[in-house]
């Protein structure tokens, strides 16, 4: 009816302090002390949602109550709120489990049970209580039986994190990650412990990458090697078909700088270090772990065996789920992986060509300035075009991931979590990296010569790269995708879940503005009705449910990220010694953008007990070893270390030793390039008579490209399979040399301090001479 306002649930005036009685209002109750709810269930009320649904509703909560779980039911306008309290039985059960349990123990300083616990105990009832159809919490999420589900934030202990913790303010000071741990759980603590430990151990790299790049620009002006390219007078061949005309070398002076900056001597020191600190790093992080491990007493925590302990708790008469393993499936998993990173891996060829064709659109446009740039401003393209590759593919990746572990079956949502890790890793690393890895080790290396160039559908010449090197490819490809991945990232991450919970308070403004004034009718009422209101469950409940979702994943996306930014910190930092800067700098915002996002913006996060941060520590691993072997084949395959070491010693002024006033690397830059003439007939159809004009409008007769090839038949000279031996040479010794370095790191370093280990010995024994005085008794 119009103007007619909807009277309030028996259930809200009852917790709220007022008595309905034959739809007369008694006098309001005095304000009653709110219990503690483990749990909240969000729904449609009945007007609001198919009969069926409803149904499914009812049935669900009644399942619950079979299991002595007391259920309040709140019903406001079209919602309806189930708080979830389960009783005592449940929780003693599971403390007495866990004392008698192999891998899981209960400190026995802990008499009552943490809310964080109880929340991951009710959270595993909840979601493996199914109804007759055998249709689970997940499945009638699905079915949008239930709107949400989720855990309260604590409201004390918010207001501590936000003040020692989620604000901005507070990023140059440490974490408070026992207190996370006791609100968030150990999974969560130990993800921010390890993101605080890599920031910190980023500081050495971060300044020693500053000092690489110093070095580099020290040189900036005075290396021989800039003055031979700005001074040259060499005329290039063209870069494409058709429009391009040839070039000037000097043209290119700016580009030979930049070249410099991080292809120099100290990029090869750089290199071996990082791969030797990626080693120490994951060493001093055992050690780390193991210290606050030891001291919020999860040393031995098993997780898979607390999910059969949790089954027992729920269901007594439980079956456990056997391990299995099927070849069929395993193989059905191993093609579709496969598969999925040849299509990956296509994607990069589809990058290639795109990068191909723009050079020559660039090169044959209106603009002089593109024109003069085009593969450099291909390659910014082609960055820009796989950051919004990876942005669409981290979506399909996952939703591949997730189908390949339906397949699997796994036996608990532990090995579920791991098997989902270590695939979607794969898949986000093949698309991050599948593009650099042609760039560092493909480009300029497989384009052919003059005469007989390698073509694209017989059409398009594939990229060159710059006679200063095809290491600043490499540094441009990984820059534009790191400070757009953090940027651009970071912007959304925040916003996202800001502006979400934004629109969620506008839709149910209405709703808070009821709870707020308690239906009461004059102001004095209301002013005492709200009093009551700041007492009951019904406001907090709306708050956190105007707040972002979470799910068993939210975690993981974090971790992916971190990892994925390790990976580009170590794996080609020898082509971007700034990468450690970069990473040092977007982790200490990116510390307390996580917490202000997990603390104030989204709904809480089920605290998981664990004692590492499981298959990660295995990927880190691995990215410490392909580091070894990247940077080894970056300085030895890509980068000029190897030609320049070799022109020093073999080639150059000094070869002999007689040379005392001249510099060793003169003359470089000319001994690196090869001639292509006119004359000869397979360059006269090459190159067209109006391309061998000079912007000065000269006729030439024939023109240089980077290459080691004799000025006649255009086969390999000596020197070139010189170099390709040293460089051979260099990266066997290089590797063998870091990986040494890294087993005598790890051998040096202690997997954890001699103290914690004491410390547990004597837990361990004193928790044995209990239990054999309890025999004794």
């Amino acid at each position: 009816m119009p103007g007619h306002k909807r009277q309030p649930s028996i259930e809200l005036l009852e917790l709220m302090g007022v008595v309905r009685e034959n739809g007369n209002e008694q006098t309001p109750l005095p304000p009653v002390t709110p219990l503690s709810y483990d749990y909240i269930l969000v729904a449609k009320t009945i007007e609001n949602q198919e009969r069926e649904a409803f149904k499914k509703q009812t049935e669900y909560i009644e399942e619950l109550k079979k299991k002595n779980i007391k259920v309040t039911k709140i019903i406001d306008d079209d919602l309806v709120f189930y708080g979830i309290q389960a009783p005592k039985e449940i929780f003693e059960k599971y403390r007495y489990l866990l004392k008698v349990s192999d891998a899981c123990n209960w400190s026995s300083d802990q008499n009552v049970v943490p809310l964080s616990t109880r929340i991951r105990i009710v959270h595993f009832i909840l979601n493996h209580t199914p109804i007759r159809s055998g249709e689970s919490l997940r499945d009638l999420m699905k079915m949008k039986v239930f709107e949400a589900k989720f855990c309260l934030h604590e409201k004390k202990k918010q207001k501590e994190l936000k003040k020692s913790w989620a604000r901005w303010t507070a990023c140059l000071q440490g974490q408070p990650i026992t207190a996370v741990r006791n609100y968030f759980g150990e999974k969560v603590a130990l993800y921010y412990l390890w993101l605080g430990w890599y920031t910190y151990l980023l500081i050495p790299p971060a300044l020693i990458g500053v000092i690489v790049f110093l070095y580099g620009l020290a040189f900036f002006n005075s290396s021989p090697l800039i003055k031979e390219v700005c001074e040259a007078d060499t005329v290039m061949c063209p870069l494409c078909d058709n429009k391009c005309k040839v070039w000037q070398l000097s043209d290119t002076c700016t580009y030979a700088k930049v070249s410099l900056l991080f292809d120099n001597n100290g990029t090869v020191l750089f290199a071996m270090f990082m791969a030797v600190w990626a080693t120490l790093f994951l060493e001093f992080w055992k050690r780390h772990r193991a210290s606050f491990v030891c001291e919020w007493k999860v040393s031995d925590w098993c997780e898979e065996e607390e999910e059969l302990i949790l089954e027992i708790v729920n269901n007594a008469n439980c079956e456990p789920k056997q391990y299995k393993h099927s070849y069929l499936r395993s193989t059905l998993v191993l093609i579709c992986v496969t598969a999925m990173i040849l299509v990956i891996i296509g994607l990069t060829h589809a990058l290639v060509v795109f990068r191909v064709i723009a050079a020559v659109l660039l090169a044959q446009g209106s603009w002089e300035f593109l024109s003069d740039h085009s593969n450099s401003g291909a390659m910014m393209l082609g960055a820009v075009l796989h950051y919004l590759i990876i942005t669409v593919m981290t979506r399909i990746n996952r939703i591949v991931a997730m189908k390949l572990c339906e397949i699997e079956k796994t036996r608990s949502f532990a090995t579920t979590e791991k098997s989902f890790t270590v695939k979607m890793f794969t898949f986000q690393f093949f698309t991050y990296f599948s593009s650099l890895f042609y760039v560092a080790f493909f480009l300029g290396r497989i384009n052919g010569h003059p005469g007989g160039y390698v073509r694209i559908a017989g059409k398009w010449r594939l990229e060159e790269c710059h006679p200063s090197g095809c290491l600043t490819d490499l540094f441009i490809q990984m820059a534009i995708i790191m400070v757009l991945k953090q940027t651009i990232s970071n912007v959304f991450e925040f916003t996202g879940p800001w502006f979400c919970r934004w629109v969620k308070r506008r839709r149910t403004q209405k709703l808070q503005r009821k709870c707020a004034h308690c239906y009461l009718k004059d102001e004095s009422e209301a002013r005492h009705g709200a009093e009551l209101c700041d007492n009951c469950k019904l406001r907090d409940w709306l708050s956190n449910y105007r707040l972002n979702d979470v799910d068993s994943f939210s975690l993981f996306n974090e971790f992916l990220e971190m990892v994925i930014q390790f990976s580009f910190t170590t794996i080609f930092v020898a082509a971007f010694p700034l990468a450690p800067l970069l990473a040092l700098i977007n982790n200490v915002i990116e510390i307390r953008l996580d917490a202000i996002k997990m603390v104030t913006l989204e709904r809480r996060l089920v605290p998981k007990k664990t004692n590492d941060i499981g298959v990660w520590i295995d990927v880190l691993e691995a990215i410490g070893v392909l580091a070894v072997i990247a940077n080894g084949l970056v300085i030895g395959v890509s980068s000029d270390f190897i030609p320049r070491l070799v022109y020093r010693y073999r080639y150059g002024p000094c070869a002999n030793g007689t040379a005392a006033d001249i510099d060793c690397m003169v003359g470089y830059v000319n001994n690196s390039l090869s001639i292509a003439r006119m004359s000869d007939e397979n360059i006269f159809n090459e190159f067209s008579p109006k391309q061998m004009v000079t912007p000065s409008g000269l006729n030439v007769s024939y023109c240089s490209y980077k290459d080691y090839r004799s000025n006649e038949d255009y086969s390999l000279t000596p020197q070139f399979w010189l170099i390709l031996a040293v460089r051979f040479a260099f990266v066997i010794l290089f590797e063998h040399v870091v990986v040494i370095c890294k087993f005598v790191a790890a051998w040096f370093v202690p997997s954890a301090p001699m103290q914690v280990k004491n410390d547990r010995l004597f837990d361990k024994l004193n928790r044995l001479k209990e239990e054999l005085s309890s025999f004794n008794v």
